[in-house]
């Protein structure tokens, strides 16, 4: 399937860099338009970080899980190549999350889980980025508003009642839901895969404390910590941040030892205008929430600092690559807006990017910011398109997709 793809005026790039794109695009081309990845060949031996069914790209692969909640239609809307894949239709879809590769889609009827076809192996001193088919794998069992939490080995998906379910994530990896079992006890807020246990908080949603089991569900850590009010959670490259009333919990681990710190906010904070869900890129520490109707938080936790940067009208969605770029946030306008997170000063702003008639309904979801590492994206669920943007060209809009769907919902893979 072909979308309408607007390239928008640029700036002339470096010969080197449009000779790197058009490697790119040539090694990317293979692949069909049904999502399908050709096989390796002989000629190719098996290199180092060779996974079967796979192929090894020299970038990041990006695509976006996109989803109609209207209709149940889904696409994945590949950002290398610009060609949009249809995948099957789920219908009853209210929510879409992603771990870097699979979109996790949130129905009445428990989670329907897509394989982007797009994900990178983070090795520490050097990075794999592969991409392969895109397919349905299956569905995880239980009631609408799972939270859903990955890393290589384990996908756990813990329900509104907080009871918490394991799945073996190569098996999904397969193409298959595959056995799973339950952790004993209910926690507050999601139970988070990291650094080959399970970190989560015990107790209910007034107050609760970090615990940290092992993959077979036996509690081996209790750092010292209480959150009260639980909501929100992120890894970072620095720990799992956990949100918590007067601000986060920042658990992390070294040589087999798990501590928790906290990151007070500073100062009292209205409880509308806590920080509850955080957003940021894949592999940045700066974290970004909501703080009320016309702010955001800014989380830097390598400084363990938080940064409340006002805004020009009431906030959609928020995001920041970190690391010294923009603030980005959608706003009430329609416009994305940048913003110097240092300062607070207002550095940029796009013309409107969603139709005039995107009201979002009652119980939809809100549009989102995704952000990768040179571009950010922008679901328009009514004017049935999304945009690339420039964040380090003064917001400018690279490229815009037309399609066949309202995208409402949109994650990114490939990451």
């Amino acid at each position: 399937m072909e979308p309408t793809v607007r390239t928008h005026p640029t700036r002339r790039l470096p010969t080197a860099l449009v000779l790197t794109a058009a490697l790119l695009a040539t090694g990317c081309s293979e692949q069909s338009d049904d999502g399908r990845e050709p096989a390796a060949t002989e000629s190719s031996g098996t290199p180092h970080g060779y996974v079967e069914g796979a192929r090894e790209a020299a970038e990041e692969q990006s695509r976006l899980i996109l989803g109609d909640p209207g209709t149940g239609a889904s696409r994945v809307l590949d950002l290398v190549t610009g060609k949009v894949h249809e995948s099957a239709p789920v219908t009853g879809a209210d929510g879409l999350s992603t771990d870097g590769r699979f979109g996790f889609f949130h129905t009445d009827r428990g989670t329907h889980v897509v394989d982007g076809g797009a994900w990178t192996v983070d090795h520490g001193d050097h990075v794999h980025y592969y991409r392969a088919a895109i397919r349905h794998v299956g569905d995880l069992p239980g009631g609408r508003g799972a939270e859903i939490r990955s890393d290589a080995a384990v996908t756990a998906a813990t329900d509104p009642e907080g009871r918490t379910t394991l799945y073996d994530r190569t098996a999904l990896e397969k193409g298959e839901v595959g056995p799973a079992r339950t952790l004993d006890g209910v926690h507050a807020g999601a139970v988070v895969p990291y650094e080959e246990h399970l970190v989560a908080l015990a107790g209910d949603d007034e107050s609760a404390e970090v615990a940290v089991y092992d993959r077979s569900g036996r509690r081996v850590a209790s750092p010292a910590a209480a959150c009260e009010r639980p909501a929100g959670d992120a890894v970072t490259r620095r720990g799992v941040v956990l949100g918590c009333a007067d601000g986060a919990l920042l658990v992390s681990a070294e040589d087999g030892t798990f501590t928790a710190e906290r990151i007070p906010y500073g100062q009292d904070v209205p409880e509308k205008e806590r920080a509850t869900a955080f957003r940021h890129r894949a592999g940045s520490d700066t974290l970004t929430a909501p703080a009320g109707e016309r702010a955001v938080w800014v989380l830097d936790v390598t400084d363990r600092d938080w940064t409340r940067v006002r805004t020009t009208g009431p906030v959609l969605a928020a995001n920041t690559a970190g690391e010294g770029s923009p603030l980005l946030v959608l706003e009430s306008d329609g416009a994305l807006h940048g913003y110097d997170i240092a300062t607070g000063r207002h550095t940029a702003r796009t013309e409107p990017l969603l139709s005039k008639t995107a009201k979002t309904p009652a119980g939809a979801a809100a549009p989102v910011v995704e952000v990768d590492r040179s571009r950010a994206y922008v679901n328009d669920r009514t004017g049935k398109r999304v945009y690339e943007i420039d964040y380090n060209d003064a917001l400018r809009v690279a490229r815009s997709f037309d399609l066949d769907i309202a995208p409402g919902l949109m994650a990114e893979t490939g990451r």
